[in-house]
């Protein structure tokens, strides 16, 4: 919008600029390729349709649906208008797509087919949607996103500044609701920088993007690989058999990971006898025993991180060889440090809150200032977060603060309060402590203790399901012990360390 703005929709302008005839984006699925400059026309023509439908700038675009070029596309096409997508996580329940729909008040919203039918069912309680759109490929009963592309251009593209929100993605919910993180053009092109700087990313690179686009990760590691000018390789959903096809064939060097998808890479690979030595490059949360087999098979390098939604996916990274067990160092544009519980910085080996200040944190919770001036005193973004740096400044992670705690299984957030209020409503329940435990599938479990009401009887299996049914489904436990007794502080409230020390094994 200004002389010293630049967007994501500059960086797509850009790119068609500078390597039009490049493929951007493949779509596993259809087969179907994008060249960067068929990308900013596509972008163009949605955004003019977008703006015939009434959108505006500030406005908000939901979106529920799987990876698809169509979605990427909503990105660029927000971005031209000054508009803010709102990807919503289609694991989650009816209820909870709701809320977050409901919370940030979308005028526009595309659905994939599969999720109409709980969109339909719902639509009194959405008030905000003046219309709902298929996402994919015009599949569904909805308006059709064909129909979008034929309004023809928009004039008056490039509304947005650097600092105007781009993106709300819903965190996991502490104190009973999730919260809408609101990220700005800058956090966005931010990250990305910072990764291409520490992946070396370039035109030559290829993206195996599977994450999903509502996941800060998988969205941030598109734009990265985009920002580089590299080709995005996309599947709607992470299949391991697939994915190690396309690794071969497109010669992929990137992708990030989440338990169990490394393990299943390399299983998959072996048993298919498929060449995934052009992966050069993987970051995220993997075991070590996952890590030491990538890097014989591939002579890759794995990189870990420490980072949340609020910072923009990213604060602190390394290569896991460096420093096994540690998050890395501070990214050059991030000064993280760690604080005791009246803010004064610690010293190293000691442990305390991480907080950190630059331009990858968020712009605050939406419609939240009580939260955002908590998140945010002195002048520090608190993460919730525990955390050490090492005499070499490395930093390693000790987990959430104890009003904040959370389990983190296959990479996603769950806060146990979340998990025990649906617990609690089980009529068999009478208390229930909830915590994360070792896994070797996910990296980290979710285990829930239950102790039940007088002459109540209740299998493991059935509290599972029941928790499964109403909130998303990776929230649900993974164990559950039944015990006889609890251990209760002087409040008669459940005492959570002896629990965990006592069944956590």
């Amino acid at each position: 919008m200004g002389l010293y703005d630049f967007t994501f929709y500059d960086l797509i302008c850009r790119n068609a600029a500078v390597f039009p005839s490049e493929r951007a984006w493949y779509e596993a699925c259809e087969k179907k390729v994008l060249t960067f400059a068929r990308l900013k026309e596509r972008v163009d023509l949605l955004a003019g349709g977008l703006k015939a439908a009434g959108i505006e700038k500030g406005d908000r675009i939901g979106v529920l649906g799987k990876n698809s070029t169509e979605y990427f596309l909503l990105y660029g096409a927000a971005a031209a208008l000054g508009a803010v997508m709102l990807p919503v996580n289609w694991r989650l329940s009816a209820d909870e797509v709701c809320f977050n729909l409901n919370d940030c008040s979308p005028k526009l919203l595309f659905a994939d087919a599969e999720f109409q039918e709980l969109i339909r069912e719902r639509l009194m309680d959405l008030l905000s949607l003046s219309k709902c759109y298929n996402l994919k490929s015009d599949a569904g009963n909805f308006g059709t996103f064909a129909s979008l592309l034929d309004a023809g251009p928009a004039g008056g593209l490039g509304a947005a500044g650097s600092e105007d929100s781009f993106v709300i993605i819903h965190t996991a919910a502490v104190a009973g609701r999730p919260r809408g993180a609101v990220l700005s053009h800058s956090n966005l092109l931010c990250a990305g920088l910072h990764l291409d700087y520490y992946f070396g990313l370039s035109e030559k690179d290829v993206h195996l993007s599977m994450l999903p686009l509502f996941h800060v990760a998988g969205l941030f590691m598109a734009v990265a690989a985009f920002q580089a000018g590299a080709l995005n390789v996309n599947m709607n959903r992470f299949d391991a058999g697939m994915a190690v096809g396309l690794i071969e064939e497109f010669r992929v060097s990137l992708l990030f990971d989440f338990p169990p998808i490394l393990a299943s890479l390399l299983k998959s690979a072996k048993e298919e006898k498929k060449d995934i030595s052009s992966l050069k490059t993987v970051a995220g949360l993997g075991t070590p025993e996952d890590i030491s087999e990538y890097q014989k098979v591939t002579g890759g390098t794995y990189y870990c991180m420490y980072g949340q939604t609020e910072t923009a996916m990213l604060a602190t990274i390394g290569r896991y060889n460096d420093a096994p067990g540690s998050a890395g160092k501070p990214v050059v544009l991030a000064d993280v440090r760690t604080v005791d519980e009246a803010g004064r910085f610690l010293a190293p080996g000691q442990a305390g809150e991480i907080v950190m200040k630059g331009p990858m944190v968020f712009k605050g919770y939406w419609s939240l200032p009580e939260d955002n001036a908590e998140t945010f005193r002195g002048g520090w973004h608190h993460t919730g977060d525990k955390g050490r740096f090492d005499e070499n400044g490395f930093l390693f992670y000790a987990g959430r603060m104890p009003e904040k705690e959370l389990i983190k299984p296959g990479g996603e957030n769950v806060y146990p309060a979340e998990v025990e209020k649906v617990i609690l409503e089980h009529p068999a329940v009478e208390m229930t402590v909830v915590f994360g435990v070792p896994d070797l599938k996910w990296k980290e479990g979710i285990k829930a203790v239950c102790l039940l009401k007088p002459r109540a009887s209740l299998d493991a299996a059935e509290l599972i399901e029941f928790v499964g049914r109403r909130i998303a489904r990776y929230k649900k436990p993974h164990h559950v012990e039944i015990v006889t007794d609890l251990p209760l502080k002087d409040d008669g409230t459940p005492d959570r360390e002896k629990i965990k020390n006592l069944y956590s094994g």
